[in-house]
C-alpha cells in the first residue's frame, strides 16, 4: 500500500473506534442516574465497599482512623450549564473506558499486517491482556485510590473558618484522572514486553535499575494518592509487583531469542 493508502486505512480504524465510543457514550447518557448515583458519586459515601472494609479493619485493629469517608460531603454546582456539561463529559469518559478493548483491537488490526509471522505468533493475545490490565488498573484506581483521595482531600481544612464545598467539576476531574491514570499505569508489563521484543531493555537492565524504579513508583504513588505512608504503600505495592512481572516477561523473551 502507498503512504496515502495507509492513511486511508488508519482513518477508517479511527472512525470505527470513534463510533464505538459514541454508541457507548449514548448508553451512558441514557442511564446517567445509575452511573452517577451508583458509580461516580458512590465512593464518597460510607456505604461504599472500600469505605466499609477499611472501617471493619479499623474496628479489628482498635482504631477509628481507618473509617474513611464516614461523613458524606455535599457536591455543589456553581455554573448554569455545569450539570449538563458534566453529564456529557462523564458519558464520553464511560464510553472511552467501556470501548477500550475495541479501540485497541482496531489499533492492533492496523499494525498487525506489518508484523512477520513469528512476531504475530509472539503477540497473540495482545488485545486480551492489554484490555485486562487496563480494566484491572481502572478498578484498582476506583476502589482504592479514589476513596483514599476523597477522604483526604474532602476532609482537609486549613482553618475552621473555611468550609469545604466541593464543586462537581472538581470532583469529576479527580475521579476520572485517577481511574484513567491507574488504567494506563497498569499497562507497564505490556510496555516492557514490546521494549524487550525490540531489544531496548533487557532483564539485566531492569534488575540493575530496580532500586531506581522503586523510587519512581513511590514518587508516582505520592502524586496520585493522599500524602500518607499507608496510602502510598497500598498503591505502590501492586505497581512494584507489575514491574517484577515485567522482569520475568523480559527474561522469557531473551531466553526465547537465545534458543533461536
Amino acid at each position: 500500500m502507498s503512504f496515502l493508502g495507509h492513511l486511508e486505512e488508519l482513518r477508517w480504524h479511527i472512525i470505527r473506534s470513534f463510533i464505538a465510543v459514541i454508541i457507548l457514550a449514548i448508553f451512558a447518557f441514557i442511564y446517567s442516574e445509575f452511573i452517577f448515583d451508583n458509580i461516580i458519586l458512590f465512593p464518597k459515601n460510607p456505604e461504599f465497599f472500600t469505605n466499609r472494609m477499611f472501617c471493619k479493619l479499623g474496628h479489628l485493629m482498635g482504631t477509628e482512623k481507618l473509617c474513611i469517608n464516614s461523613k458524606s460531603f455535599q457536591i455543589i454546582n456553581i455554573n448554569m450549564s455545569g450539570q449538563f456539561v458534566t453529564h456529557i463529559k462523564i458519558s464520553m469518559v464511560v464510553g472511552i473506558i467501556a470501548s477500550f478493548p475495541y479501540i485497541f483491537f482496531e489499533f492492533w488490526n492496523f499494525i498487525k499486517p506489518a508484523l512477520e509471522k513469528k512476531e504475530k505468533k509472539y503477540t497473540t493475545g495482545a488485545v486480551f491482556f492489554t484490555s485486562i490490565l487496563f480494566m484491572m488498573g481502572v478498578l484498582f484506581g476506583y476502589f482504592l485510590i479514589v476513596p483514599l483521595s476523597l477522604n483526604f482531600l474532602g476532609s482537609y481544612v486549613v482553618s475552621d473558618q473555611v468550609l469545604n464545598q466541593i464543586n462537581i467539576g472538581s470532583y469529576i476531574d479527580t475521579i476520572t484522572s485517577v481511574t484513567l491514570a491507574a488504567g494506563i499505569i497498569f499497562e507497564l508489563p505490556v510496555l516492557i514486553y514490546f521494549l524487550s521484543k525490540f531489544g531496548i531493555v533487557t532483564p539485566s537492565i531492569l534488575r540493575k535499575y530496580r532500586r531506581h524504579s522503586l523510587v519512581i513508583i513511590l514518587s508516582l504513588s505520592a502524586i496520585i494518592t493522599p500524602p500518607d505512608i499507608f496510602s502510598q504503600i497500598l498503591v505502590s505495592l501492586p505497581l512494584f509487583i507489575l514491574y517484577e512481572f515485567g522482569i520475568l516477561i523480559a527474561k522469557n523473551i531473551y531466553k526465547e531469542k537465545e534458543e533461536q
